[in-house]
């Protein structure tokens, strides 16, 4: 790094990926300087992490002191002191950065696939602490596997559990493992013939050794005796709550096999949600409160991709307006909110994952946050929400509330049409209805594809007649057409949308030459989102009636307000 890309990193303050050591008050130590990389090096990124040794806690550059007997830092014997004292082995890159008089050692820490400690077993985390602010923190052996888990290096419910055997699960949860299987689609029939024990080594369950050599952490999840759950696996616990207001209605908590757990959830959750119904035709659609396909892949999703590792309990909590389920451990390694959508399943339990899926409870395309998105849309809801998302939990909301019937209409009336819409289709829609207008940009965050891609979606939108376009190249702008507000019952919308825009414009202009002086074409096409001819004849036409003066020549025409 040069001075001034480092002094950019400064400026930006410490954080999970950036550490600052100062030297102002007292020498860092080798063994201090060594738990700082190996702490950087165990925290949640594919990313290089940066140490700044000089650098003070509140960003001054107090300069680093020299480290070796020449008087200065050599990078390459301080690489070879961290790589040394490191096990795994970590070899850094070190560089020594000139600010005046002073020097700061920069320590680039690469991303490792294994957890690091110091060769004197000292091993350290980054992670927030209780005040907000980044620090190192003490790395237990169960962390170690939850992080190796979050990489998809290791499978938790692969694990075998000491001191269980075949004798701590339950005949019954086979049965209802079969059942599962029958009455939902998608199950894997070729596993309904086999006995007990059979079934359980097909799915991975047990460590066979002519019988059962061991029982794994998959068993205990599946099968277990609700005793035996509780005494060999302490973290697995489910909660179903009703929520008015401050009231708690309902409280229960369970901790039993997953696919009794998802039985009883389920059923309390059909008890609950309501039905609407949208007549198209002679044909009757039926709105639920909540989409069932949408509860049932959330949960599931929330039971496979818990970190069981970790204390804590999936939440599924029932409020006057929305449903929230949630479960401990954040998102697996290169799992984002910006790329939930398009990234590849990362499920942190691999072989729990394929139980829910050979039960039928799942999708076996492993796209399960799609059904979520698509099934809410479906059914005239807003899109899901995982904003509240942490690394310590995944939180999915499903807003309820009144749903937006005419939509539901629309989208029936288009499916009898054969014109089936797509979950992108979708999710532009319904943010069309909520906005009212995206740019191509936009419209590309929100499928978390590239603006080519969304371009076509949109423009696939408007051959069919729901959506019309305005603007030119980077200044265009999508809107529902004047048909989908009619069939939408709201006609007076499209009017407002195309008719007040022209007076926008004329209004965001002249503020702009009122506070800035004058303007340009070009500023013209970017403050009001519009192609460069729309902007030109925006101007002409404000200059026309005297608002504007033209001053200038060809490209250095600029416009400043009329007398």
């Amino acid at each position: 790094m040069t001075s001034e890309q480092v002094q950019r990193l400064i400026a930006a303050g410490e954080s999970l990926d950036v550490e600052f050591k100062g030297e102002e008050q007292r020498p860092l130590s080798d063994d201090d300087l060594v738990e700082a990389v190996v702490c950087l090096a165990n925290r949640s990124s594919d990313m290089p992490a940066w140490l700044l040794i000089g650098v003070e806690d509140d960003g001054r550059v107090t300069g680093a002191r020299p480290r070796h007997e020449s008087g200065r830092t050599d990078p390459v014997r301080l690489a070879a002191l961290i790589a040394n004292r490191t096990r795994p082995s970590l070899t850094p890159r070190v560089a020594v950065v000139s600010f005046g008089d002073k020097e700061v050692v920069l320590v680039e820490v690469p991303p490792v696939s294994a957890p690091v400690g110091t060769t004197s077993g000292r091993y350290l985390r980054r992670a927030l602490g209780g005040d907000g602010r980044p620090c190192c923190l003490p790395m237990f052996f169960h962390e170690m596997h939850a992080r190796q888990a979050d990489r998809g290096a290791e499978d938790y419910s692969a694990l075998v559990l000491p001191g269980a055997s075949w004798d701590d699960l339950d005949p019954l949860e086979f049965e209802r493992f079969r059942r599962s299987i029958r009455e939902r689609r998608g199950g894997d029939q070729s596993l309904l013939a086999l006995p007990d024990l059979e079934l359980a080594k097909a799915l991975g369950a047990v460590e066979p050794h002519g019988q059962v050599r061991s029982v794994r952490v998959l068993g205990l999840l599946l099968f277990g005796k609700e005793d035996s759950i509780r005494r060999f696996l302490p973290t697995h616990e489910a909660a179903f709550q009703v929520l008015s207001g401050q009231k708690v209605e309902v409280n229960d908590f369970f901790r039993w096999p997953l696919l009794r757990l998802m039985e009883e959830c389920e059923q309390r959750f059909n008890a609950r949600n309501r039905e609407q119904e949208v007549l198209v035709g002679m044909l009757r659609v039926a709105v639920p409160d909540y989409p069932p396909a949408a509860f049932r892949e959330a949960l599931a999703n929330a039971l496979i991709h818990r970190d069981y590792t970790r204390l804590g309990a999936v939440h599924v909590q029932w409020h006057d307006d929305r449903l929230e389920i949630s479960n401990p451990g954040g998102f697996p390694e290169g799992v984002r909110l910006d790329n939930l959508l398009v990234t590849a399943p990362r499920p942190r339990n691999p072989l729990l994952a394929d139980a829910f899926k050979r039960a039928g409870i799942v999708e076996r395309t492993a796209r399960g946050i799609d059904t979520i998105f698509y099934e809410q849309l479906r059914n005239g809801r807003p899109a899901p929400s995982y904003d509240r998302s942490n690394e310590s939990g995944v939180v999915v909301v499903l807003p309820g509330g009144d749903a937006n019937l005419e939509f539901v209409r629309l989208l029936a009336e288009e499916s009898r049409a054969g014109r089936d819409l797509r979950l992108d289709e979708l999710l532009l829609l319904n943010a069309l209805w909520q906005d009212r207008r995206l740019t191509t940009g936009q419209a590309a965050r929100l499928t978390q594809k590239p603006e080519a891609e969304a371009r076509t979606v949109l423009s696939r939108l408007v051959e069919i007649g729901l959506v019309e376009s305005r603007g030119e190249r980077k200044g265009r702008t999508w809107h529902l057409s004047a048909a989908t507000y009619r069939r939408l019952g709201q006609p007076a919308a499209y009017v407002r949308q195309r008719g007040f825009e022209p007076l926008q414009q004329e209004q965001m202009v002249l503020q702009y030459v009122e506070k800035h002086g004058r303007i340009t074409r070009a500023e013209a096409s970017e403050l009001c989102q519009i192609g460069l001819n729309q902007a030109y004849r925006l101007l002409k036409s404000l200059e026309g009636r005297g608002l504007l003066v033209a001053r200038g020549e060809k490209k250095g025409r600029y416009y400043e307000r009329g007398a």
